[in-house]
């Protein structure tokens, strides 16, 4: 899609250019396709995508051949990331690439369809009073999306293979942001999870 402006705003980038072969090792089924036991019936990536764009403008990075994909991200906008096989920090960079006029990212991962959008909202408050890296908590262990300001652009932009910014996170001072939202550990790798 045509490059959006993001000067000003805080972006959530959604990561959905993975193959999910934990899910499907045959690759056949895309966990981000199975609709979600809920009275909409929305796929993973449709209700993720949903949950993102509730609070904040949205860019989802996509793998290219996915038109199925495409489909479920109607309205969004979205960037073809060509070198997502080389890992999670490929679809990453790609992703800032396209929105890195943005005062900041809340990086989200698109098989984490039962995120709340009061976390996505509580993690943007904590940006906005100054917290670089956001990240938020509950029940005592850290969960995602993840929030980064403008300072750690290069640091993310630098990231290689399969680790995503796990790697910051250790490196650098993070605002634990406490939530009452279980979807913040809830990814979905088996059919199962999809269930719960």
């Amino acid at each position: 899609m045509g490059r959006q402006q993001y000067s000003g705003k805080i972006v959530g980038l959604l990561l959905a250019a993975g193959r999910g072969r934990r899910f499907d090792p045959s690759g056949v089924r895309s966990k981000l396709l199975q609709p979600l036991p809920t009275a909409s019936g929305q796929t993973v990536l449709a209700a993720s995508a949903g949950n993102l764009a509730a609070s904040l403008p949205i860019c989802v990075v996509l793998r290219p051949g996915v038109a199925d994909l495409v489909t479920q991200i109607a309205g969004h906008p979205w960037v073809r990331c060509d070198t997502a096989d080389d890992g999670m920090a490929a679809s990453l960079v790609c992703g800032l690439q396209q929105t890195v006029d943005a005062d900041g990212w809340v990086i989200a991962l698109a098989d984490m369809p039962y995120l709340q959008a009061t976390t996505i909202q509580a993690l943007i408050s904590a940006m906005r009073q100054g917290a670089d890296i956001a990240v938020p908590i509950y029940q005592g262990r850290r969960g995602n999306p993840v929030g980064f300001s403008r300072k750690y652009l290069p640091q993310l932009l630098a990231l290689r293979g399969d680790q995503g910014a796990r790697s910051l996170l250790k490196a650098y001072p993070v605002v634990e942001v406490a939530v009452d939202d279980p979807g913040i550990h809830q990814d979905i790798d088996a059919v199962a999870d999809i269930r719960q």
